[in-house]
């Protein structure tokens, strides 16, 4: 059975806290989103990032935002009663990093988690 509109809002609400930690370089909205538990994995200048979320946020506290270059897309891929994937395109991270995240989100005690973090990184956007 399909979720109603509102289940769709909330999950896009949940991973609009991913996409302003990035969009402010402040990693406090994504640390409401992620499980202390959650995993991400992917590549950041070619090189392999994995493990923990403490990664991430140090990447954003420390990369800053895009500025007024920064944009972003949520897309809610597949919605099931406890189970979510979401697509964020990002563009013009830290002023010019390009990325498509995925996120695997839960729904815990009736709020929306985020248990995964894969992503890549545009190839013409990679620092050698």
């Amino acid at each position: 059975m399909r979720s109603n509109i509102n289940e769709y809002q909330a999950v896009e609400a949940a991973a609009m806290k991913f996409v302003k930690s990035v969009a402010e370089g402040n990693s406090s909205y994504a640390k409401e989103l992620f499980t202390d538990e959650a995993v991400l994995f992917g590549y950041l200048d070619g090189k392999l990032e994995h493990g923990s979320t403490e990664q991430f946020y140090n990447n954003v506290d420390t990369v800053g935002s895009g500025g007024d270059t920064f944009k972003a897309r949520i897309d809610v891929l597949l919605l099931e009663e406890t189970l979510s994937v979401v697509r964020v395109l990002e563009e013009g991270w830290g002023g010019r990093i390009d990325f498509t995240d995925v996120l695997l989100l839960l729904k815990l005690n009736g709020e929306w988690k985020c248990v995964s973090k894969a992503y890549n990184q545009n190839s013409n956007t990679i620092k050698k």
